[in-house]
């Protein structure tokens, strides 16, 4: 039995406990233990703070790019022993671990390019300045330091990798140390990672610290200065938003939490047309990739009435061509729910899904499997279901089952598929469908207050696109309401949430002297 270390203090030290189990959800057999019972939160992220702190602080972006850069490097020397932790802890195929592994990797390097652009500056300026008084004498300017503090970054079970590095790149930039607490379920990756990285020097003393196992008293050691960056469920985030500590401390708050996300067919497209067949391709690979375990993927689809039953039966041929089983034999395109706590999970919010809906293809737990026994994996099958109206129905809006199932339905105009889009209550991603660009826009713009992020595909786009479900460091990641209110990443933009944007008022002579030692940017 593995029994997996938590990195602090720039050592990896064992928990005191029996520690949870984490397993194989293909076969349902244990590989490994977590456990952090014993471990002091408060001295550890102590350490983070005077030590890895003062360090970043007295760095540059481009020296704080560098070591985001060596990271990268480390993990794409170990990178071909990545896959089999990926397989065999979350039951990710070959594609799935590259999006989770791949993603993380080049997020790095994303940011340590960023790193190096930014320069030999220790802050940002923002570009642009207020004239106060008359005589132009007296200006204003934003100016963006890096915080005295803690990123305590608390992830989810389905990215360990990308998860954890989208996190790490976006502090450390900032100059912020990052106090990882990865989910127990998936944490073998994320401990293999940061041992690869920590082994090749490529970690300073107190940059970087991972938790592996509850982390309790974690909470109560955060300072007001810290930064708790949670992706999770609604549940879990609204408990860390009520917790005693953080509201007296008020460290800073980043959730992303649930989010009902949609994609919708514009009324512009016909059924043979190459954007319906994009759009059909694109849902089918929502619910095979990471066996539909993604925060952003689709979940409610919008078609015209006059396409409904079309977008149906082409969804439902590409479903039943759908290999299921072991990620290990290369026919299979989708695995396992990471283990069989979200199974039951996923079927029971499946039950109230298929209480308002029609059942098209799947709908439960797979009788048969390849190279995998149903009994003992966490396995769903992929699930497609469909209504008549969905203007009067609460559940489709309302529940997020996460795993591989999507709802097909109708509206009857461009105003009604963007106000059944925001019946979501706020979500993280919607990607938009049209033949004519102009629609589309129309589409994006409805959309804008209800999501963090609009993707729009017409003919002049064609295959050439990132995909829904994929987050793009480029991009800002989150959204309103029950998305939880966050936002990450985005271009130099993510630093503004590690550091603090204060506003000099005084002469150009003043200004022009701390521009002179700033990175400008736009945020």
């Amino acid at each position: 039995m593995i029994r997996l270390q938590s990195y602090i203090g720039a050592a990896w030290r064992d928990g005191s406990g029996q520690g949870r189990a984490f397993g194989d959800p293909v076969t349902g057999e244990d590989i490994g233990i977590v456990d952090s019972t014993g471990l002091d939160m408060a001295e550890a992220l102590s350490f983070a703070r005077d030590k890895g702190g003062a360090a970043l602080r007295a760095m540059s972006f481009a020296d704080r790019g560098a070591i985001l850069n060596a990271i990268a490097d480390a993990l794409l020397a170990k990178r071909a022993e990545y896959d089999d932790i990926a397989r065999r802890n979350s039951g990710n195929t070959k594609r799935d671990a590259a999006i989770d592994i791949d993603g993380g990797i080049g997020t790095l390097k994303y940011y340590a390019r960023l790193g190096k652009n930014l320069g030999d500056a220790k802050y940002l300026m923002e570009d642009g300045r207020d004239q106060l008084t008359k005589p132009g004498n007296f200006l204003v300017q934003h100016m963006w330091t890096s915080r005295p503090g803690v990123a305590v970054c608390i992830n989810a079970y389905n990215f360990p990798s990308w998860g954890l590095w989208e996190k790490v790149a976006v502090a450390v930039l900032a100059g912020v140390p990052v106090f990882a607490k990865p989910a127990s379920t998936s944490a073998w990756l994320s401990e293999r990672m940061v041992r690869d990285a920590a082994q090749a020097g490529a970690i300073p003393e107190g940059v970087l610290s991972l938790i592996c196992g509850r982390a309790d008293g974690l909470l109560d050691a955060v300072t007001p200065f810290d930064h708790i960056a949670f992706t999770g469920s609604a549940d879990t985030g609204a408990m860390i938003r009520s917790h005693a500590h953080v509201q007296s401390a008020a460290p800073r708050l980043n959730i992303e939490a649930d989010s009902i996300n949609c994609a919708i067919l514009g009324e512009s497209v016909a059924a043979d047309s190459d954007v319906f067949n994009l759009i059909v391709r694109e849902i089918n690979g929502a619910l095979t990739i990471k066996a539909g375990q993604l925060c952003t993927n689709i979940r409610r689809i919008f078609g015209p009435k006059a396409l409904a039953a079309q977008l149906t039966d082409a969804l439902a041929a590409k479903i039943d061509a759908i290999v299921s089983g072991n990620p290990a034999n290369e026919s299979v395109a989708l695995g396992p729910l990471v283990n069989r706590s979200q199974q039951v999970a996923a079927l029971e919010g499946l039950a109230k899904l298929k209480s308002e809906t029609q059942v098209v293809r799947g709908g439960g737990a797979p009788e048969q499997l390849v190279d995998a026994d149903p009994a003992k994996g966490a396995f769903l099958q992929p699930t497609l279901l469909s209504v008549g109206d969905g203007s009067n129905l609460k559940a489709i809006h309302e529940t997020e089952v996460f795993g591989p199932v999507a709802t097909v339905i109708p509206y009857g105009s461009m105003d009604e598929a963007i106000a059944l889009a925001a019946r979501g209550g706020g979500s993280l991603a919607a990607s938009v469908w049209c033949e004519d660009g102009a629609e589309a826009a129309c589409i994006a713009a409805g959309l804008g207050p209800f999501h963090g992020r609009v993707m729009c595909i017409d003919p002049e786009v064609g295959k050439g696109h990132t995909g829904h479900s994929i987050v793009m460091p480029q991009g800002v990641h989150g959204g309103p309401g029950r998305a939880g209110g966050g936002e990450e990443l985005g271009g130099v933009r993510a630093v503004k949430h590690y550091m603090q944007r204060t506003a000099v008022q005084g002469s150009p002579s003043v200004l022009d002297g701390l521009a002179a030692q700033a990175a400008t940017a736009f945020l």
